[in-house]
């Protein structure tokens, strides 16, 4: 196997890498810090497009994580982008929340109801049945659907809710349509976030929690990947893949030496 580049630039996941339920995740503070003396580009992602990357970048803040507002990548900032690619200055009916409408309207986007060009299906903490049947409605009358992410649950305290991939199956079940998603595991959200830093994949590295998303987003970008257990993939889920990633480490306390 021919040997890897040094790696120049991180990207990592921030739910279950950084920070686990609100808490930061033992080692995510010295890693943070260690990246932005190393002058290294690099990135914060999520697939929650919930909240602009301010909003991410404070949360972050009071949890004692300096994470610069760009250095944060959302799926709702890798849907804005793929659409500006595709269709600038179009129009999209959106479900979701300010991390998406932000985005979109920064992008030029105008929403409407009205004939859009495009769905756009986000998360949302209050989805509303009139605002599905809209949707319904409007994809059988020719709007292309977009989705942000495929996650079918996210986390909360009280346990998994329904997320962007459970809403955009009943979607596609009420108009045989399946939605174009932007954000992990598809690796357009790598590239443009590479891109957006002005990194190689093939110097860059992916930190994640999900065999399924990150290490596969990673992988298909060409990007070396380690895989932390402070998430949701186990030991011995690892081996049920057809895939590996570069490296798996206990936590991301393993990996500010690397930086």
């Amino acid at each position: 196997m021919s040997e890897r580049k040094p790696i120049e630039s991180w990207l990592t996941d921030m739910d279950g890498v950084l920070i686990h339920e609100g808490v930061p995740i033992p080692g995510a503070d010295s890693f943070v810090k260690k990246l932005r003396e190393s002058g290294k580009p690099f990135l914060v992602l999520t697939n929650n497009s919930i909240y602009t990357a301010r909003d991410l970048h404070a949360r972050l803040r009071r949890m004692g994580l300096d994470v610069p507002v760009e250095n944060i990548w959302t799926s709702a900032l890798a849907t804005a982008k793929f659409l500006d690619d595709q269709r600038p200055g179009g129009t999209a009916y959106v479900i979701g929340e300010a991390g998406l409408t932000t985005a979109l309207h920064d992008i030029g986007y105008v929403l409407t109801d009205h004939e859009p060009d495009y769905v756009v299906l986000g998360e949302t903490r209050t989805y509303s049945f009139e605002a599905m049947t809209k949707a319904v409605r409007l994809i059988k009358g020719g709007a292309r659907f977009i989705a942000t992410n495929p996650d079918e649950t996210g986390p909360s305290t009280e346990g998994p809710l329904p997320a962007t991939g459970a809403v955009a199956a009943l979607i596609t079940k009420a108009t045989g349509k399946q939605p174009y998603f932007a954000g992990k595991p598809n690796p357009l959200m790598m590239r443009t976030g590479l891109n957006a830093i002005g990194a190689h994949s093939e110097t860059s590295a992916m930190i994640g929690d999900r065999m399924d998303t990150d290490v596969l987003a990673g992988l298909e970008a060409g990007m070396q990947t380690f895989l932390v257990l402070t998430g949701l993939t186990t030991p011995e889920e690892i081996e049920q893949y057809p895939y590996r990633p570069s490296m798996v480490v206990d936590s991301i306390a393993d990996l500010v030496e690397r930086v």
